[in-house]
């Protein structure tokens, strides 16, 4: 058989090299990263409702391309957290009235019909880091650190929901309640979350002791508490200075 004729070997397919998948892997934890850094700061209301998220200088704050900063803004947006408009880009959602009282109705109906489940859950260990959680949320509200004591409450919300042991539910709760930051951030009053200082201990003492339809009408009127302490009033849009926020 001439070399014309003759058969084209075939070539190994080439395997993708440890430096290759460790350089992917790296990338994804770093854009983790910067998702976490900004949902942070949206919930801590260090980036405010309405603020205008620009790609570039996110993309210079956090070295990376307008290509990354791009699909986090675009995971932002599927929770809500950021709104992307077009010609306009990305903003941190402003929710309206009528969606708060949405957001309020759907904590209502999950985290309440929750609290049977965590009370049956509930043991020493448990309660105590819960009670620690509480704590800090205290401390931070009397240090005057509203933006912490709000990402801290969210927190201790989404812990109870964990408890109850459904997942998805869990994760469900976490959105609602990164989503309520952003209104006690337009309709909430400086100072104050709209609840007791002690309604989370109360709470856990309800949980603790296995009463689960008492931590139930509890948790009902805690939420409705915080929902009735909003002022529906309008602020203005305002133009963050990203590299105060991201850059110290």
């Amino acid at each position: 058989m001439s070399d014309a004729q003759a058969p084209e070997k075939r070539r190994a397919p080439v395997k993708e090299g440890k430096e290759s998948k460790k350089e992917s892997k790296e990338g994804d934890e770093r854009h983790e990263a910067i998702y976490r850094a900004v949902s942070d700061a949206i919930v801590e209301q260090r980036l405010k409702p309405g603020a205008r998220l620009r790609e570039d200088a996110l993309a210079d704050v956090f070295g990376i391309s307008r290509t990354g900063i791009r699909k986090i803004l675009q995971r932002l947006a599927l929770e809500q957290l950021v709104t992307l408009t077009p010609r306009r880009g990305a903003s941190v959602t402003r929710p309206t009235a009528d969606e708060a009282k949405d957001v309020f109705d759907a904590r209502q109906l999950i985290e309440c019909g929750l609290m049977p489940d965590v009370a049956r859950r509930m043991g020493e260990k448990e309660a105590a880091e819960l009670r620690e959680m509480a704590r800090e949320e205290r401390q931070a509200l009397r240090s005057g650190q509203q933006s912490v004591a709000i990402r801290l409450s969210a927190d201790f919300h989404v812990r109870l929901a964990q408890l109850s042991g459904n997942a998805t539910l869990a994760e469900f709760v976490e959105r609602l309640c990164s989503r309520s930051s952003l209104i006690l951030a337009v309709y909430g009053h400086r100072g104050h979350l709209g609840c007791e200082s002690h309604d989370h201990d109360d709470l856990i003492g309800y949980l603790e002791a296995g009463n689960g339809e008492r931590a139930k009408a509890f948790m009902s009127r805690h939420l409705k508490a915080i929902e009735a302490s909003l002022s529906m009033v309008e602020e203005e849009e305002n133009v963050p200075d990203l590299q105060q926020i991201f850059g110290g």
